[in-house]
């Protein structure tokens, strides 16, 4: 088989979710490491006043870009921003982009989706389900295309404790489902979604199940390939370690970490948390249309699905998590912080609601206080608020483990050579957990808080300033305790005088050792 470059080389491609954290890595990816590509079209909408061009022009002068810029001044000049909304017919393209796309595509990566996990179910379906199968229609058109890469998620199937590299199907008939909602009214279908999404804990995971059987039902002739990533978290070496832009998944939750903000969260130390590298995704979807695309007339004409998953190859759990980020964060600490990084996981729901009350909303509600009393307005509140519904949703994944089976992963890999394997790196067995952690918590000081690395040493005096407050705290609380037990007690008051001669003891040492010369 031909290299990965070399079967990219001349190729027009279409990309859908560009503006998306994966879709940026993927497309900056296929520009550095596939140099021969004819040109990247991508479909992006209006947003904001701004057009598609001026978006992506705007999106490509980010730090991601920066080695691709370096290596390949011009690559600019092959993205072809194409006016695209995917939740409007016919995808809002116009008749002369219709036909081009159906003209020069050979490879289409179908990106786009609403990571929301509490969307609505009429919103979910809208963009998973319906934009894909408008995607899937506008493939059918395509003359040349190749391979039609649809990227779902790993939990597509969390209902399953065993999850196969097959399509499963859906409780629902979703033809049924779409023509249903078209004259449902939200409140009937907000009633009707737990019964709907059943043992899945939300409308996203349901919706991406739907879309993956969608792809299976009709794509017909097409040539399909469906990646799965789990928790997509900050890049492993790609373009450079530790890159993310966004507060979505963990990365809000570290950053809340890192800021003394989040103390306690309802987890198992023990379950595995399946974090893989966006790098790690990027790398096995470009290899799986590459093996799909030139395989097209030779391999069985079913669909291959990949898990691209790291717990069954190289394990690491929440409990390892709560260290990494705790140690990183306490070496090298965010600006600004509210206290000291701290964060407990607890798998029991009543420990965790009492830690809660005591470690988030009793600060914050006095901290507010605090704000009003000096005239400034209070926000402490409304922060730990969010924070605690990102909690909430993150909480099924947290507290659960699965099984994935990565057969296909495998294989690909196998099938890959020598120099593809290093330049189109997926091998998890190489990846260093500590060492990822402490990158990818950086990453979130660096990319996403904008925290330059030449304000740490005052942010190290802050911490120590935060950590002088705690002691002091904790002494007054203890005195204060002390106090109100010897008022009561002589066995009380004879170990209070004990305990403080020891410690003017301790004083009057520590002052004449400071005052030695040597």
């Amino acid at each position: 088989m031909v290299t990965i470059p070399e079967y990219y080389k001349g190729k027009n491609v279409l990309i859908t979710g560009v503006t998306g954290f994966m879709g940026k890595v993927l497309l900056e990816k296929l520009l550095r490491s596939c140099p021969g590509i004819k040109a990247a079209y991508v479909l992006v909408r209006h947003k904001a006043g701004h057009a598609p061009q001026a978006r992506i022009a705007d999106m490509i002068n980010c730090k991601l870009f920066d080695r691709v810029r370096d290596e390949q001044p011009d690559f600019a000049e092959k993205i072809v921003a194409v006016n695209s909304d995917l939740t409007l017919p016919e995808l809002d393209l116009s008749t002369e982009d219709q036909e081009t796309l159906a003209d020069c595509i050979n490879v289409v990566f179908h990106c786009a989706a609403t990571i929301r996990f509490n969307e609505p179910l009429k919103d979910a379906m809208q963009l998973n389900v319906l934009a894909t199968q408008k995607m899937v229609a506008l493939a059918h058109r395509m003359k040349h295309l190749e391979v039609f890469l649809h990227v779902s998620t790993a939990y597509a199937n969390c209902d399953r404790t065993l999850i196969e590299e097959v399509v499963y199907p859906p409780p629902v008939d979703y033809k049924k489902l779409i023509d249903s909602l078209e004259w449902m009214d939200e409140k009937l279908v907000s009633a009707m979604t737990p019964g709907l999404i059943g043992k899945r804990p939300n409308t996203y995971t349901y919706t991406k199940a739907m879309a993956e059987y969608l792809v299976q039902q009709e794509c017909g002739n097409l040539n399909v390939a469906i990646i799965r990533p789990s928790i997509v978290g900050a890049s492993w070496k790609e373009p450079f370690p530790g890159w993310i832009d966004n507060f979505n998944g963990p990365s809000g939750i570290f950053i809340a970490a890192g800021k003394g903000i989040l103390r306690t969260m309802r987890a198992s130390n023990n379950a595995v948390a399946d974090l893989v590298p966006v790098d790690v995704v990027i790398n096995t979807t470009l290899a799986a249309a590459w093996y799909s695309g030139s395989q097209r007339h030779t391999r069985p004409k079913s669909i291959l699905v990949y898990n691209c998953t790291t717990g069954g190859i190289n394990p690491f759990h929440w409990g390892e998590v709560e260290y990494c980020i705790n140690m990183t964060f306490k070496t090298n600490p965010l600006e600004q912080a509210f206290r000291r990084p701290n964060v407990n996981l607890r798998s029991n729901p009543f420990t965790n609601q009492y830690w809660t009350t005591v470690s988030h909303t009793l600060p914050a509600l006095l901290y507010d206080v605090y704000l009003r009393a000096t005239g400034q307005k209070p926000r402490m509140m409304k922060t730990i608020t969010r924070l605690h519904k990102a909690m909430m949703v993150l909480e099924y994944f947290t507290s659960h483990s699965w099984v994935w089976n990565t057969d296909n992963v495998t294989m690909l890999m196998n099938q890959m050579g020598t120099d593809d394997k290093r330049m189109f790196n997926f091998d998890v067995r190489q990846l260093n957990w500590a060492e990822y952690m402490e990158n990818y918590c950086m990453g979130t000081k660096k990319y996403v808080l904008n925290e330059a690395e030449s304000g740490l040493p005052a942010a190290r005096k802050h911490l120590n300033k935060l950590r002088n407050i705690r002691y002091t705290f904790n002494t007054v609380l203890v005195v204060f305790i002390w106090r109100v037990f010897i008022a009561r007690s002589q066995m009380g008051r004879n170990i209070w005088y004990f305990v403080v001669s020891l410690c003017f003891k301790f004083l009057s040492y520590f002052r004449a050792s400071s005052t030695m010369k040597y």
